[in-house]
């Protein structure tokens, strides 16, 4: 465990959870490519690489917002995903940088250090050497992890309980906190017919501290999930959802149709979707009044959205200073001292 920049010993993120809640900011893949630097499709997070200073803009953009948690960008930065685009070769110094950039934040900031493993698009039900792939995937991004000193591990986005299953017996060896979230399509239950509440149960017994959901639904279509999941175990939940307006009829991000365009818009013309920050501040409430106290969003966010998490439990970040405030607005204020002519005109507007 690191120290908090007064010099003390951090507090990790059992105890914080403990107490109140803990919040980490996602959604690294989805700013990085709106910004021209990371290419949606593939979405290798070679940024790490090409563009480190860009990576640790966001790291401390997020924790000025409010992020508790820093987490590494190696999300789709294993060995499969590079071996898909032909630079298999990159992913020892890939990994290390993306190490490296966030473990500078986290310590120039007092936040904690997450590692992040992800679904690897290998797992194959009942076919063991996809298992043993699997598995080697991510006993080479941990013990990289491990080497920059992470306060805790985070495996998220898989469709496969087992698969999911694979990564904590992984995570568990390093003996740090572990979170497992599951993305949640379509259907509520995992690719290999788990339930949601089937899936937590298993996840909780195999050792994980915190389980729970992260991206594809948004918060529309993922809060009705969390009370399954909470009724279900009695260790921590987490919940991050994408900031786009999911429905019903199209729960997840990747199912969105837009009536206006032929173009799908997953991933790169969801813009008539996003959610508001006032949107993603009414989930947090919700999910936090559910006992749900691991907390955050997911692909598409941007640090007002994390601002939006940290103040709707309370808390008042460096970014709270510039918080909306209209009562100085030459048209919409209430300031005395405005032009009455101005705000008069305001309906007009």
């Amino acid at each position: 465990m690191g120290k908090a920049k007064n010099g003390a010993q951090k507090v990790g993120l059992m105890q914080r959870l403990e107490k109140d809640a803990a919040i980490c900011a996602e959604g690294y893949l989805f700013e990085c490519e709106r910004r021209g630097y990371l290419q949606a499709g593939a979405f290798v997070p070679e940024v790490v690489l090409d563009h480190p200073e860009v990576v640790t803009e966001l790291h401390r953009e997020f924790v000025h917002a409010g992020s508790d948690i820093v987490e590494a960008f190696t999300y789709y930065g294993h060995r499969e995903k590079l071996r898909i685009i032909g630079k298999e070769h990159l992913l020892e110094p890939l990994n290390r940088n993306a190490l490296e950039i966030a473990k500078k934040v986290a310590d120039d900031s007092g936040t904690l250090l997450a590692g992040n493993l992800s679904n690897t698009n290998l797992y194959v039900p009942g076919d063991e050497q996809s298992r043993k792939d699997v598995r080697r995937i991510f006993d080479e991004q941990i013990a990289w992890a491990m080497e920059y000193g992470v306060d805790l591990f985070v495996a998220e986005t898989f469709s496969y309980g087992e698969e999911a299953l694979i990564s904590l017996e992984a995570m568990r060896a390093s003996g740090v906190p572990t979170v497992v979230t599951l993305s949640i399509h379509q259907e509520p239950k995992t690719r290999d017919g788990w339930s949601l509440g089937e899936a937590m149960k298993r996840f909780e017994a195999a050792g994980a501290d915190v389980v729970g959901v992260n991206c594809a639904r948004g918060p529309n279509t993922m809060l009705p999930l969390l009370k399954e999941i909470r009724d279900a175990v009695s260790c921590q939940v987490a919940a991050l959802p994408v900031p786009y307006r999911t429905t019903p009829e199209q729960p997840t991000m990747q199912s969105l149709k837009d009536p206006a365009s032929n173009i799908r818009p997953f991933p790169t013309a969801l813009d008539p979707y996003v959610c508001t920050r006032y949107e993603l501040g009414d989930f947090t409430r919700a999910a936090h009044d559910m006992g749900v106290r691991y907390l955050g969003v997911c692909c598409g966010a941007g640090p007002h959205h994390i601002r939006a998490v940290a103040e709707a439990l309370g808390r008042k970040p460096e970014a709270s200073k510039y918080s909306p405030d209209m009562s100085k607005h030459a048209f919409m204020g209430t300031d005395p001292t405005l032009k009455p002519s101005n705000r008069e005109f305001a309906e007009r507007l």
